[in-house]
């Protein structure tokens, strides 16, 4: 597959958790698909639906959010606030013709770097089924 052909997803990740499991991937040499760009944010709930739509109106073809295990947020329920939000967003992306499967939340510990590459393999490989998104 060559790289105009190769999907692109963005990942916000939250500082505390998901972004250190992704930094803890990379210091281990754990290689996951070079198309995730991760968007590193304080935490998950900071994460608005318009920052989602953004990434998908630049190119993105799916898009992760990616926050601390529920009941251990270290903002108390933000991420419980983002996963709301990507459930409602992934319900408007169904009710449109879309599908749900370009938007995932996950949940992980900053020392889930197998978590983080496991999911993000996943993903990827689910966007790759569903083909690039069109850009009109």
């Amino acid at each position: 597959m060559n790289r105009e052909d190769e999907v692109s997803i963005v990942a916000f990740c939250c500082n505390e958790c998901s972004y250190a499991a992704a930094d803890l991937a990379g210091t281990s040499r754990i290689q996951y698909p070079p198309t995730v760009r991760i968007i590193r944010v304080p935490c998950t709930g900071n994460v608005d639906l318009t920052y989602i739509l953004k990434a998908f109106k630049e190119g993105a073809d799916g898009v992760i959010v990616a926050g601390c295990l529920k009941e251990r947020c270290h903002y108390t329920d933000g991420n419980l606030r983002a996963e709301a939000r990507v459930e409602f967003l992934k319900e408007i992306f169904e009710s449109i013709g879309l599908g749900k499967s370009r938007l995932e939340m996950y949940f992980m510990s900053s020392a889930d770097s197998d978590v983080f590459v496991n999911k993000v393999k996943e993903f990827t490989e689910t966007v790759r089924k569903l083909g690039k998104m069109s850009s009109s």
